[in-house]
This record gives structure tokens, sequence and C-alpha cells, in this order.
């Protein structure tokens, strides 16, 4: 298991692990979302578009985290927004010339909205608390991907 942070400055370090990956679980806070939907939905659209991640199926869980907070966003309604903005993000870079997509993959069935299913890998999105330890599906998807 590798603990790789979302920061701008890392995340083309990302491909190092990715050969290796058997799963990925994509932190999300789900009290502070919708300030931050736009760059949450773009790391997560580079991650999903990935060749590696497409050819290896590689599965990817999607935690919505703080869920103890009142002001936490509730996972359908994340869902919704995030595939929302990756089907914007699908439109605007379909329109990048193919010698500018070497390692991404079309993750968009043509003619319809942008959903997690069109995706070839599973693409599971949950709730969690880390405060709280609500984190039964993660345990479960980490024992799923690891075998035991």
């Amino acid at each position: 298991m590798v603990d790789f942070p979302g920061h701008m400055k890392l995340r083309a370090k990302l491909d190092e692990f990715l050969i290796q990956a058997g799963g990925i679980i994509f932190l999300v806070d789900a009290a502070d979302f919708m300030p931050n939907v736009r760059s949450v939905a773009e790391y997560l659209y580079d991650i999903l578009s990935k060749a590696l991640i497409v050819k290896y199926k590689i599965p990817v869980l999607i935690v919505a985290n703080k869920m103890d907070k009142v002001t936490a966003h509730s996972i359908d309604f994340i869902r919704k927004q995030l595939e929302k903005e990756i089907d914007k993000l699908c439109v605007t870079r379909t329109g990048i010339s193919d010698a500018d997509m070497t390692s991404e993959v079309l993750i968009r069935k043509e003619g319809e909205p942008f959903k997690f299913t069109h995706c070839l890998n599973k693409v599971t999105v949950t709730e969690a608390s880390v405060t709280t330890a609500q984190l039964a599906d993660v345990y479960q998807f980490i024992r799923e991907q690891i075998g035991s």
C-alpha cells in the first residue's frame, strides 16, 4: 500500500506506482466538497483515463470522507457532481489531438453523459469517517485487492 498525496506538484510521480497497484482508494473531503469539485474531478479524470488503469482494469474506490460532519454531502450527491464534472472534461479534452493524449483513454460512451459505470475498470463510491472509524467499505476493498 502506498499513501499518495493529491498535491499538484507530486501528481506526475503517480505513474511510478500505478504499475504495482492492485487498487486505488481516492479520498474526497465530503464536508468541503463543492469548493473543490472541479479540481477533484480533474484529478479523478486523469486517473480514470490513464491507459495503464484501463488496460489492467485497476479498481477504484472513491471514498467520501468526513461523513460525520454536518456539512458533509451525501455520496449520491458527490457521485453525481463528479460524473457531471468528468463529463465536461470528457467533452473538452476530446478536442485535444491524439498526439497530446498518448497515455489517455476515452472513458465516456459516445452520445451519453459520463457515468462511472462506463469505465472498463470497476469504480465504486462509498462513504467513510476516519474520525469515527466508519471504514468497513475501505477495509473490504483492501481485502479484496490484496486477496486476504
